[in-house]
C-alpha cells in the first residue's frame, strides 16, 4: 500500500515538473505584458499574486498618462521586493505615421519625469516598445517610408534610454527578419537592426507548436548570440479570429508549458536565449490548465 501511495506521489510529482515552463539554472527570464494598468487601483495584490504564483520575473505595463504616478509607484514596489522588473510599455502602429515621432516624445517625457521622482525601487527598469508599424494604413503603400520613420523612433528612444540610464527593449514580429531596408539608417534586415539598436527584443513567435515557434526565433537567437544582445521568446494565449493556430487559447497551460519545454531544449545552447514571454496577463489567467 505504502509502495502504491508512493508510486502516486511520484507520478503526480512528475506530471507537475513537466507542467512548469523550464528553468535555465537561474537566469531563465518568464515576462509577461499588462495591457490595463487601470487593474492596478483595486487590484494591484491580485495581480502580483498571478505573477508570483507563475514566477514571472518581468511585466512590460502599459502607460496610461492619466493614471496616477502613485499606482505605478506602488505596483513596482510591490513587484521589485519580489525581485520582479517592471518596464514601461507603450506603442502604436501610427507611431510610425509622419508624426507618430511626438507620441514617442510624450512616452519618454512621462517616464523621464517620473523616473525623477520615484527613485529606487519604485522606478521602471526600462522602457519596453509595441510599436507593429506593419499595421500602420502606410505599411503597402509606403513601406520605406514608414520603416525609416519606425527606425527614427527606435533611434530617439535609444538615446533617450541611455541617458535615463534604463535598458530600452522592443517586440518584433518573428517575420521582421525577412525585411530589407535600405536609407541614411545604412541596409540590411530590419530585424538585425532592432537588434543592434536596443538592449534586448521579445520575438512575438505566435504558434501553438514547438517545432514553428523554434523554428521562428532560431535568426534573431543567432544574431542575438553575435551582438551579445538577450532574446526573450513570446507566445500568445488569448483568443484571436487569426487562426487557432496562433494562439494557446484552445490546448490550454500544460500543453503550452510542454511546447515551451520542447522550444526550451533546441534552443538553451544560445547564449543570447533569455526566456519567455506569455501574451497577456489578462488571457493567460483566463486560460484552462
Amino acid at each position: 500500500m505504502k509502495k502504491t501511495i508512493f508510486s502516486a506521489l511520484i507520478l503526480v510529482i512528475g506530471m507537475m515538473c513537466s507542467m512548469a515552463i523550464p528553468a535555465k539554472a537561474d537566469t531563465i527570464e518568464k515576462a509577461t505584458w499588462l495591457w490595463n494598468p487601470w487593474s492596478l487601483v483595486d487590484g494591484s495584490q491580485e495581480t502580483l499574486d498571478f505573477l508570483i504564483d507563475k514566477q514571472v520575473t518581468k511585466v512590460y505595463v502599459q502607460i496610461d498618462r492619466d493614471l496616477s504616478a502613485d499606482v505605478y509607484r506602488s505596483f513596482i514596489t510591490g513587484a521589485s521586493e519580489r525581485n520582479i522588473e517592471v518596464y514601461a510599455l507603450d506603442g502604436a502602429p501610427d507611431w510610425a505615421a509622419p508624426k507618430g515621432y511626438l507620441q514617442l516624445r510624450q512616452l519618454l517625457g512621462w517616464v523621464e519625469h517620473y523616473q525623477a521622482s520615484s527613485p529606487g525601487e519604485s522606478a521602471f527598469k526600462g522602457i519596453h516598445l509595441d510599436v507593429e508599424p506593419y499595421l500602420y494604413s502606410g505599411w503597402n503603400s509606403k513601406r520605406a517610408t514608414v520603416i525609416k520613420a519606425y527606425q527614427s523612433l527606435i533611434t530617439e528612444a535609444s538615446v533617450k534610454t541611455t541617458q535615463l540610464n534604463i535598458r530600452l527593449e522592443a517586440d518584433l514580429p518573428f517575420w521582421f527578419d525577412e525585411i530589407k531596408y535600405k536609407n541614411t539608417y545604412g541596409n540590411g534586415l530590419l530585424s538585425d537592426w532592432v537588434q543592434k539598436q536596443t538592449d534586448g527584443i521579445t520575438i512575438m513567435a505566435y504558434r501553438d507548436t514547438a517545432a514553428s515557434i523554434t523554428a521562428f526565433s532560431l535568426h534573431e537567437l543567432a544574431v542575438g548570440d553575435q551582438l551579445a544582445k538577450p532574446v526573450t521568446i513570446g507566445v500568445e494565449t488569448g483568443d484571436t479570429d487569426e487562426g487557432d493556430y496562433l494562439t494557446f487559447h484552445q490546448e490550454g497551460e500544460a500543453v503550452m508549458n510542454s511546447e515551451l519545454e520542447k522550444v526550451y531544449q533546441q534552443v538553451k545552447s544560445y547564449s543570447s536565449f533569455r526566456g519567455f514571454a506569455i501574451h497577456h496577463t489578462e488571457s493567460w489567467k483566463a486560460l484552462h490548465p
